[in-house]
């Protein structure tokens, strides 16, 4: 790929790529009713997620555990922040009741970050993904977690309840991180990965274009991916959830995005889904066949 981008500067109206499918149908209804009967978060909700609307309507959701407050205030996300004020222990079997009834192959769990806990929420999430297991023993479990601020210890009661797949996002370049996550950082994300990945465990990680970040940092920052053996990966447009975040830098042409697929998959890492409306359990269900057995292809 050049280093000259192929690029839109902002405009106060969407390109028309960006145009995502309008929740419906019954999936979509069955979904919104089974989240709300078991008093659940989903960050499809939360993060205001485009493809809210087609993923519903094909009966799949991103479950989000240990509420619906992040003690972290990074500058891209529109999940809410501050001070959790509970910790729900009877989510775990409302979680593994859900997927149950929403009949899936591919279940994604994620998390607002707890710092607030001493081990960072690990137990609940450990006890999560036994109790999706237990109800659901043919269904494939993917986490996408928060770093747990580098605290191995905390990391292995998640990796112990054997999820299928560990999903954990560097979210942008190196150079952007502190402005954009603030609390965490680019080397911590890749130790954290790392670390799944000597485990055993496939790994997967997202990052979002049009940040400010430069083509060759792109370039850079899948180099260092797939270094440690990277064998997912999502990349999508940053979408500025309200005035109040960083804004947008450009518009990522859809065919920028494909050459960005092809030298990720030239870089060795086996499935990149790229795109402007791609994010992180974004056909994620698609995946769960080549790494069902919770084992990477190189560990």
């Amino acid at each position: 790929m050049t280093e000259t981008a192929t690029t839109d500067k902002p405009k106060s109206k969407k390109p028309s790529w960006l145009r995502a499918k309008l929740p419906s149908g019954p999936e979509y209804g069955k979904v919104r009713s089974i989240v709300d009967q078991h008093q659940l978060n989903s960050v499809c909700q939360s993060a205001q997620c485009p493809n809210m609307g087609e993923c519903w309507s094909r009966g799949t959701a991103t479950l989000m555990i240990l509420g619906n407050v992040c003690t972290r205030a990074c500058s891209f996300c529109a999940v809410q922040t501050g001070k959790p004020t509970e910790l729900d222990l009877a989510e775990p079997p409302r979680v593994a009741d859900a997927v149950f009834k929403m009949g899936l192959k591919h279940c994604v769990l994620t998390s607002v970050a707890r710092d607030d806990l001493p081990d960072g929420g690990a137990k609940v999430w450990a006890a999560t993904i036994r109790a999706v297991r237990h109800r659901n023993p043919d269904t494939a479990i993917e986490v996408l977690v928060p770093d747990f601020k580098g605290n191995f210890d905390n990391l292995n009661i998640v990796l112990d309840a054997e999820p299928n797949l560990f999903n954990h996002n560097l979210e942008t370049v190196e150079r952007l991180q502190k402005p954009i996550r603030k609390t965490a950082g680019y080397e911590q994300s890749l130790s954290v990965l790392t670390h799944a990945k000597q485990r055993g465990f496939p790994i997967k990680s997202g990052i979002m274009l049009g940040l400010g970040e430069k083509k060759n940092e792109v370039r850079q920052a899948l180099l260092d991916l797939a270094e440690i053996g990277l064998d997912v990966l999502t990349l999508g447009q940053y979408l500025q959830p309200s005035s109040e975040y960083t804004p947008i830098d450009r518009w990522v042409t859809p065919d920028e995005f494909a050459q960005w697929k092809e030298d990720a998959l030239e870089m060795g890492i086996k499935v990149v889904e790229s795109g402007p409306l791609v994010r992180s359990s974004y056909h994620a269900e698609e995946q769960s066949e080549r790494f069902s057995d919770g084992k990477s292809d190189s560990a």
